[in-house]
């Protein structure tokens, strides 16, 4: 039977300046050479699957852990535990709808980062807050559904403008919605041309090894700089 996911109760951030906290974290985690991947979406995405199908490739290559946020409840970080057996904590926000860099820290102090090369965390679901808070990451990446639709750059321009990486999940049910992947590609590059955009089907795994091998390649260039 698999040990209860440890539960850390998130506090408001004390720090005024939370750009200036994400700074010195990003600092801190160049200098014990651990990446820190900030995973955005709405909810409903496929954010915990393409978690677990990403980790799964990734897991015997590097050290990984994870940092699951939410209102309340643990069952992600139980879930994906369960799937992977790599550690995994569960962040509650006390009702805020984002994570900031101060609230980022003290998950991160109850992770083992000594023997952890990538941390990913799991932000808490939705297009607006979380886009709005720097949370200290090496990195932004988000993920959006098929069934959500094309225009959603176009309605959260902040969201695709921060992010390194937008994984468009749910290819599965493309031919069942209305959805123009080249014009969901256009809209995303005129908020972000630099934005790399990865289809997948976390059901099936499809394209997730396109994801993972962009993950692990980041991860070493953390390293190497």
């Amino acid at each position: 039977m698999t040990d209860p996911v440890k539960v850390i109760e998130i506090k408001k951030s004390v720090f005024a300046d939370n750009d200036e906290d994400a700074r010195k974290l990003r600092a801190e985690l160049k200098e014990k050479g651990v990446f820190l991947l900030n995973l955005m979406s709405s909810p409903g995405s496929g954010k915990t699957t393409t978690l677990i199908q990403t980790i799964s490739l990734l897991k015997d290559r590097i050290r990984i852990a994870v940092m699951e946020a939410d209102i309340d409840s643990d069952v992600d970080a139980v879930k994906i535990k369960e799937a992977t057996g790599i550690p995994s904590i569960q962040l509650h926000t006390g009702g805020m709808c984002h994570l900031d860099a101060e609230m980022t820290r003290q998950g991160l102090d109850n992770v083992d980062l000594a023997n952890v090369d990538l941390v990913i965390l799991e932000n808490v679901g939705n297009l607006v807050c979380p886009a709005e808070f720097d949370t200290g990451s090496c990195c932004n990446a988000m993920i959006l559904s098929v069934p959500e639709g094309e225009d959603k750059p176009l309605k959260y321009p902040l969201m695709f403008s921060i992010c390194d990486v937008v994984v468009i999940n749910k290819m599965d049910v493309l031919p069942y919605f209305d959805f123009n992947l080249d014009k969901c590609k256009e809209y995303i590059h005129m908020r972000n041309p630099k934005a790399q955009v990865i289809p997948i089907c976390a059901k099936t795994g499809e394209g997730v090894d396109a994801f993972a091998g962009w993950l692990l390649e980041q991860v070493k260039n953390w390293k190497q700089q």
